[in-house]
């Protein structure tokens, strides 16, 4: 397997020279949906403690997570159980269990609707103000990421700001446990089949396990290779529909492990940044696709019906 050809690059770029930021991040995009970010101002210790929030929650029995099960609520807040989430198309489910956080609102904010409140084990304390801390973080990378991507497409660099100030934004809490040998490969079933993601960016760090993999315009898998503490950014099918599809959404997927590492966990953190609820996606004239208009929240719950979590 090759390892697909992204260099790192500094978000810090986008204080010091937008224009360069833009120029970085718009090529890497436009060749394979994906970057790799470095120097982006998150410390590692906020990060190692969320990390630390999320093993010690799948580390609770099944029935204490089970509880925080919501049904019908399209796996939107709290747990999602092992085995529910397929890609799209797909016919067996991902070999993973994940929980969900998203923006904490005001009583009786207009998005309350689509938003709902967060949902915290009360047997972990320290769960909340770790994985708040994270996904406060990663929405501030996130909106200075997206001032790079609007000036590549020749937007101002504010122009994402207020779409996704209010974002329906989500950080999940990936648990993919260990494979049991054989069991998996001969169901055909795979930590996270084959997809694409649904919202506007995806910010991911690096997790220690290796599997995540891209699929090149050639059609060749190809390996995605983090340095430690940077993060995995891709774009998702919401900007890919608004760029005209200049910026691709592209295919990826997290393979099992080899097998003298099927015994070990592996842990992840993806951050969905998405439009708010209301945000209309209309399409820039001039790129080689053209879709009808839809709001963020009407794209959101078709495709959520389409990997089965509604």
């Amino acid at each position: 397997m090759t390892v697909a050809d992204i260099k790192p690059i500094p978000l810090a770029l986008v204080d010091t020279d937008l224009a360069a930021a833009a120029a970085a991040f718009g090529d890497a995009f436009t060749r394979t949906g994906f970057a790799v970010v470095c120097d982006h101002g998150i410390p590692q210790p906020l990060i190692d403690r969320a990390i630390a929030a999320t093993k010690a929650l799948f580390a609770l029995a099944e029935a204490e997570k089970r509880a925080y099960a919501i049904p019908g609520g399209g796996g939107q807040r709290g747990l999602t159980p092992f085995g529910v989430e397929t890609a799209k198309g797909n016919t067996r489910s991902d070999l993973k269990e994940f929980w969900h956080i998203g923006r904490d609102l005001p009583a009786g904010h207009r998005f309350a609707a689509s938003m709902p409140a967060n949902i915290w084990p009360h047997q972990l304390p320290d769960f909340q103000p770790a994985v708040q801390a994270l996904y406060d973080a990663l929405d501030g990378a996130g909106v200075r990421l997206l001032r790079a991507i609007a000036v590549h497409l020749g937007l101002a660099p504010d122009f994402f700001d207020e779409a996704v100030r209010e974002g329906n934004s989500i950080l999940r809490l990936l648990h993919y446990p260990p494979v049991a040998a054989g069991a998996a490969d001969a169901a055909g079933a795979i930590r996270a089949g084959a997809h694409e993601d649904i919202n506007v960016i995806t910010l991911l760090l690096g997790a220690e396990e290796a599997g995540l993999q891209l699929l090149d315009r050639d059609g060749q898998w190809r390996d995605i290779d983090a340095p430690a503490g940077s993060l995995v950014c891709n774009i998702g099918d919401m900007l890919e529909r608004l760029s005209g599809g200049r910026l691709p959404s592209t295919t990826h997927r997290v393979v099992n492990p080899a097998p003298e590492r099927a015994s070990v966990p592996r842990y992840s953190t993806p951050f969905f940044l998405h439009f708010r609820p209301d945000y209309r996606i209309e399409t820039m004239p001039g790129g080689p696709h053209q879709w009808p208009p839809i709001t963020a929240d009407e794209f959101l719950h078709e495709r959520l019906r389409e990997i089965k979590l509604l």
